[in-house]
């Protein structure tokens, strides 16, 4: 086994469910499990500064390694320090690794054993995206955890390509993590994929796991398919990943979801959805989401959230975050950006002490009664 740069302690299991209490520990510092990542695609959390985010209790955070090869390139990245000095940022940082591109740019790529052949988002430029080059980019970009290039492919489709897809990322993950050139300052991640196929599911676990990376993700779900089809994956694959590494589903961030993935084992987590929606105006509450734009906040002085100790809510009224995202003013983007993160990140804070408590099945009844879950017909993200 070697000895990674990122590592997991695992520190208390739920007596009732999967949960896990734990830390991992990188080489930008240590931060505890469960996890939410805010996402900054392009070395920035939309609207929030680094400060900000260390004031939210975020360990660690997201980039996007597809988007940094394109605009500034891994290069320039790496010539101003890497990711870390470049957007003044000291703690973890996780690149993915363009695979997700590969799904979500479906009719501008070809996928070929060698890679992928792309078509560039910004200008329809040629581009060519194979495990050796993401390794190398995100080596480039200096990140404490990386991932392997896989292929998400749809949820929806046939058993024989998605056996035929697993099989590829297998002998893609096992390319990337022979090109990996700083095992000893970088943890490099394996991707189980396979859809919502059980077999499938575990051929690419037996196949990953046999080649000790620093820690397993669960790719494929949160892309378009119900949540229950979701759960009944995780219930199958995440019992399939070693004990003493880190776990992470990619692309989750509704609560529900971070509860039910907790609950299952998982111990980080990632997505766009709390500053994408709350730039359109949509914000999370203790009792359910706000659309903040609605004409029946016009004259409502309270704070967005009375539960919440964010800047925000301790600062600004439902009324001024509705006049700000009215008027289009830049600082209401800040605003609820800030305080869905830290929404998120509070969250979590309360699911590790529930779990610390043994009473984390509780925690989840009392939450989603008071977040409106539990309603007939109630509204999701």
């Amino acid at each position: 086994m070697s000895n990674h740069p990122v590592t997991y302690t695992l520190e208390k299991k739920d007596k009732r469910t999967g949960a896990r209490l734990g830390k991992i520990t990188t080489p930008h510092g240590t931060f505890e499990t469960p996890m939410f990542m805010p996402v900054g695609t392009l070395a920035t959390v939309k609207t929030i500064a680094p400060e900000e985010l260390e004031e939210m209790g975020a360990g660690i955070i997201l980039s996007n390694t597809y988007h940094l090869w394109l605009r500034p390139g891994e290069d320039l990245i790496a010539e101003a320090g890497g990711l870390h000095a470049f957007m003044n940022w000291d703690k973890g940082i996780l690149t993915d690794s363009g695979g997700f591109q590969v799904f979500s740019l479906s009719d501008m790529r070809r996928i070929e054993e060698e890679g992928v052949h792309f078509k560039s988002h910004l200008d329809g430029s040629k581009l060519f995206l194979s495990p050796e080059k993401a390794i190398n980019i995100q080596n480039k970009l200096g990140p404490d955890i990386m991932m392997s290039f896989d292929e998400c492919p749809p949820f929806d489709e046939s058993y024989d390509y998605v056996k035929k897809s697993v099989e590829r990322t297998s002998r893609w993950a096992e390319r990337g993590l022979e090109a990996h050139q700083n095992p000893d300052r970088q943890g490099l991640f394996g991707i189980v994929q396979g859809a919502g196929f059980e077999d499938l599911r575990k051929q690419s676990a037996k196949d990953l796991t046999s080649m000790d990376f620093a820690g397993y993700s669960i790719g494929g779900l949160s892309v378009g398919e119900p949540k229950e089809d979701m759960y009944r994956v995780l219930d199958f694959t995440t019992p399939l990943l070693p004990e003493h590494k880190p776990r992470y589903l990619m692309g989750v961030g509704t609560p529900d979801a971070l509860i039910e993935g907790v609950m299952r084992g998982v111990d980080m987590f990632d997505c766009v959805l709390p500053t994408r929606i709350a730039r359109n105006g949509t914000t999370m509450t203790s009792k359910g989401r706000v659309v903040i734009k609605n004409a029946i906040y016009a004259r409502d002085f309270r704070p967005l959230d009375e539960k919440c100790g964010c800047y925000t809510c301790r600062n600004y009224t439902r009324a001024y975050l509705r006049h700000l995202l009215k008027s289009d003013e830049t600082f209401g983007l800040r605003l609820t950006s800030y305080h869905n993160l830290y929404f998120l990140l509070d969250l979590m804070k309360k699911v590790r002490q529930a779990i610390r408590e043994d009473n984390l099945l509780e925690f989840k009844e009392q939450f989603f009664e008071e977040y409106g879950y539990n309603k007939p017909n109630a509204k999701n993200f």
